[in-house]
This record gives C-alpha cells, sequence and structure tokens, in this order.
C-alpha cells in the first residue's frame, strides 16, 4: 500500500536524483515513475487473498486530509553503512503513522504478520550496494539535509502490485482507496 507523489514534487525529486546520480552512477537509482510513499509492504501474496485484502483496505478511513511534506535526504540504516538513500516524508497534519497503523491492523485478521519495525516514511531514491559512500554523495546530501521538494495533500492509498524485472521493478496500481470522504476533503 501507497501514497502516490504529486507530479511537482516528483519532478523536483527528479531533478536531485539526476543531480547526485552524476556523484554516485554505480548505485541503483529509482526511476521516476516508482517513487511512491509505502505505507505497508506485504510481499509475495496469493492472488486468492486480494479479495480479502481489497475488502479490509476499503474500511480504512480518516477524519481528513494527510498533509504531508518531501524534505530532506538521510540513509538507512545509517550513513556509516548506508543500503538505502531516502528523502524524508513528514505528515504536517498528523494521521501518517496512524494511517499505516491502520492498514497493517486491518491485514492481521488475514494471516499477515503485523510489521515490526517503526513506520518511517520515507521515499527510496538509491539502494547502494558499496560500502563507502563517494565523499561528493556524502557531502551534497549534507547539502540537501534541509532541502524541501514540496507539499501534498493525501486523501487516497493505493494497492499496488510489484514485478521485478531485469530492467528493475514494475509497479501496477490494482486498486485505489479513497480513505477522506469528498465533504472532509472539501472542508480542508
Amino acid at each position: 500500500m501507497a501514497i502516490a507523489i504529486p507530479a511537482e514534487v516528483r519532478a523536483k525529486l527528479v531533478s536531485m536524483i539526476g543531480e547526485l546520480r552524476l556523484l554516485a552512477p554505480q548505485m541503483k537509482w529509482v526511476r521516476a515513475e516508482n517513487l511512491h510513499l509505502t505505507l505497508r509492504f506485504i510481499g509475495e501474496t496469493d492472488t486468492a487473498k486480494l479479495d480479502g485484502i481489497r475488502a479490509a483496505l476499503a474500511g480504512i478511513r480518516a477524519s481528513q486530509p494527510i498533509a504531508l511534506l518531501a524534505q530532506g535526504l538521510g540513509f538507512f540504516p545509517n550513513e556509516k553503512r548506508p543500503r538505502v538513500l531516502w528523502a524524508g516524508i513528514s505528515a504536517v497534519s498528523g494521521g501518517l503513522p496512524e494511517l499505516a497503523a491502520e492498514i497493517d491492523a486491518s491485514l492481521a485478521p488475514l494471516g499477515f504478520a503485523s510489521e515490526r519495525r517503526p513506520f518511517q516514511p520515507h521515499l527510496t531514491l538509491a539502494r547502494i550496494e558499496t560500502a563507502r559512500l563517494p565523499n561528493a554523495l556524502s557531502a551534497a546530501t549534507t547539502q540537501y539535509s534541509k532541502r524541501s521538494f514540496g507539499a501534498w495533500r493525501a486523501t487516497e492509498f493505493h494497492l499496488i502490485e510489484s514485478k521485478l524485472k531485469s530492467t528493475g521493478a514494475e509497479y501496477t496500481t490494482l486498486q485505489s482507496f479513497r480513505f477522506v470522504s469528498e465533504n472532509s476533503a472539501s472542508e480542508s
């Protein structure tokens, strides 16, 4: 399950990725169309479970849209042992961790184990397979550590299928779920 990134935020991220790619071309950079905010990853799932998943997700509601801000860069697990370069996401209005927790709880009765790690909203920009970061990339991420890539309001999330191909991951939206009513979205 994921929240889509609006075109104007995506464009700013893609521009920055283009700059950073020049500093570390050996990293596996995420393609522009694959940028999204993951709320819950469930892994390979039997297609027989899809109807149950859809039904569980359809009941998720919030009282208002979630105001989101994409800002800053960082590494998982950290800069000394980087595996992932990410752009940070924060919920200006709150509600994002609650949405992720509600999705997690709605899937538990279907046999999906609850997520054990704390929810850390982010956009994966690149996967790092080398032991050390190039100095120029480290300096650039420090430079961009507070940079804002834009804000938006989320009112829906998507059930996304991921297929790994030789050219990288390919994502397909299977269904979208509006978690805020039309009235609540227009009042905010």
